[in-house]
């Protein structure tokens, strides 16, 4: 028999965590951090620390750092802030079986409580890490298998992040058991759909599900109860090789680019037909996109906004076929107003197609055809995204990203001092790792000169 959630909760050491969970850690701090370096500066980010100051003042909590900024707020204010700004980029890791991310949580919510802790080793935040990962995926599965509804990631995390903060607070099983019945019945049941529709800053829920499963992990340590939780208790044949699998291993991922990553299919088969075909952008005269039907929903012909950005298919790939890229310099206002993009944007057309539908549970398929202005056409093979299991990123990718992220924000000196502590951090000492973490909560513009 599997051990019960809370009891693997109380239970689990870095000793426990095989290698393979600990290389995903590994990359997605790095990841995570390159994309809260560049976000830190977008309007989103900015409204929620002021909202952080606003209304969750110090308490007997003790202060917490906002990531990338270094604001002292409560720790349920610094993963509330934190969670908003990782998520005001959509290029953090994620999870397609579970159509969403926990990352975006996880790293705000987790950095926060061991900023209010001293003397914290890596290996104790990585234990922190994995255990929020892997109930948040376990708890999403449960979710989107039993509820009709699509809800953000924001409904699920709240579960994860209530387990590990209560571990983090060293609760007892039974108050790991109710942290996670209370962060599950408050965390932010938001529809998702609402805003693929309807892009606002909202975005994926994380930065309402980020402080309720802080916020939940603090009740239960008071004696709150709140359990059962049913993505957690009800839902056996999700959680039954608890220990002896690890969901953050097989299923996540990772985007090269910063929209959503059902668009991710497109853009890449875009990419590959403009360069195996040595197109230029002004020959293309229509783009049709087939895919999956939630894709079709993205639309986002002229964005007029960051988040009709993040939250669009076919702009994205029209920037795609013109620029080669889509990277930092196409989330600049400016790029909504590209004549030439705006152009191919409007001649893309989104094809509704039932069996990339039907096989897209846990993939995501698109196929692209280019129609050339004289009539020629080019059609890709259908594909999913690069960044999953079975196609990931290289080492080299991730720290390319990151470094395109990061390092016109914190200079590349600081960036690399990041990445190197990252890529070892849960080997790292307490004063290591308290370096590590005044990198990344400190304000972008301190620790040395940009290089």
């Amino acid at each position: 028999m599997p051990p019960a959630f809370h009891e693997f909760a109380a239970d689990l050491s870095y000793t426990d965590l095989p290698p393979e969970v600990l290389s995903v850690l590994r990359r997605s701090f790095l990841d995570t951090m390159g994309v809260a370096a560049a976000a830190s500066s977008t309007g989103m980010a900015g409204i929620a620390r002021q909202n952080a100051v606003a209304l969750y003042g110090v308490g007997s909590a003790g202060g917490a750092r906002i990531l990338m900024n270094g604001t002292i707020t409560s720790p349920a204010g610094a993963a509330m802030a934190g969670a908003f700004t990782v998520d005001s980029i959509d290029a953090h890791d994620g999870s397609s079986p579970c159509k969403g991310h926990a990352g975006s949580a996880v790293f705000p919510a987790m950095l926060a409580m061991v900023d209010v802790k001293n003397n914290v080793k890596g290996a104790d935040f990585a234990t922190l890490l994995a255990l929020s990962y892997e109930t948040s995926y376990r708890a999403g599965l449960a979710q989107h298998a039993t509820c009709a509804d699509y809800h953000t990631s924001g409904s699920w995390t709240a579960v994860g992040v209530a387990i590990a903060t209560a571990r983090a607070l060293g609760c007892s099983p039974d108050q790991i058991r109710h942290a996670a019945g209370i962060g599950e019945y408050h965390g932010p049941r938001s529809q998702m759909m609402r805003c693929i529709d309807h892009p606002t800053m909202v975005r994926d829920g994380v930065g309402w599900g980020a402080p309720t499963g802080v916020t939940a992990g603090y009740l239960a340590q008071m004696g709150f109860t709140g359990a059962p939780a049913l993505t957690c208790e009800n839902a056996g044949e999700f959680w039954a090789d608890l220990g002896s699998s690890w969901r953050v291993a097989q299923d996540t991922h990772y985007k090269p680019y910063p929209c959503c990553r059902w668009a991710h299919p497109a853009l890449d088969a875009a990419h590959d037909l403009m360069q195996e075909h040595h197109l230029h952008h002004a020959q293309i005269a229509r783009v049709d996109i087939r895919t999956f039907h939630n894709a079709t929903r993205l639309a986002g012909h002229a964005p007029a906004t960051p988040d009709e950005f993040a939250y669009a298919i076919a702009f994205p790939v029209a920037a795609m076929i013109v620029r080669g890229q889509l990277g930092l310099p196409e989330l600049a206002p400016s790029t909504l107003q590209d004549a030439e993009i705006l152009r191919i944007s409007k001649a893309t057309h989104l094809i509704d197609d039932p069996h990339f539908t039907k096989i897209s549970e846990g993939k995501r398929w698109a196929q692209v055809t280019l129609t050339l202005t004289d009539g020629s056409q080019y059609e890709s093979t259908p594909r999913t995204p690069r960044g999953d299991a079975d196609l990931p990123l290289s080492d080299a990718e991730i720290s390319d990203k990151f470094h395109l992220f990061a390092d016109p924000v914190l200079g590349s000196h600081r960036a690399c001092e990041i990445e190197a502590l990252c890529r070892e951090f849960d080997k790292l000492a307490a004063a290591d790792f308290k370096r590590l973490l005044d990198l990344c909560l400190s304000p972008t513009y301190n620790l040395g000169p940009a290089v």
